[in-house]
């Protein structure tokens, strides 16, 4: 997300003129309406107003384009936002890479942590099947 983050969010926001509507942006990125406001609710996602409409710019479409990014990593909603929020500010990139090492690392050892569980779980599942096999194959044989 880093240099690729910072690269969209710049080209972004400096399209001009590009807008879409709430239903383009969740016919395109395959979300419900639903998830979009929710998003917007987060802080997420700032669309403009026209009456009851919602007008997304493209800033707004790379924001939802990075925070579904986001949550494929694994990274919670206010991770996500602290992270995309930092990518728009024209500050040192420094401590926001140093930021998304961190949060990276953590998601990491999570994932790491989860698959050794499932590791240990399957091999129990695969003792309780040879089990399972040993007592049907006796239990015919009697």
């Amino acid at each position: 997300m880093p240099h690729a983050a910072v690269a969209e969010a710049s080209t972004a926001s400096s399209s001009s003129g590009i807008t879409y509507t709430i239903s383009e942006l969740a016919r395109e990125f395959d979300l419900t309406t639903r998830a979009i406001r929710f998003y917007e609710d987060c802080g997420l996602l700032s669309p403009q107003r026209a009456g009851r409409n919602r007008i997304y710019t493209a800033r707004d479409r790379t924001r939802l384009k990075l925070t579904l990014r986001g949550k494929r990593l694994g990274l919670t909603l206010s991770e996500v936002k602290e992270l995309v929020d930092m990518y728009e500010s024209p500050r040192d990139t420094q401590p926001q890479l140093k930021k998304f090492l961190t949060v990276l690392a953590v998601h990491r050892q999570q994932l790491e942590q989860q698959m050794a569980d499932l590791h240990v779980t399957l091999d129990e599942v695969r003792q309780h099947e040879k089990e399972a096999k040993r007592l049907l194959n006796s239990s015919s044989q009697d």
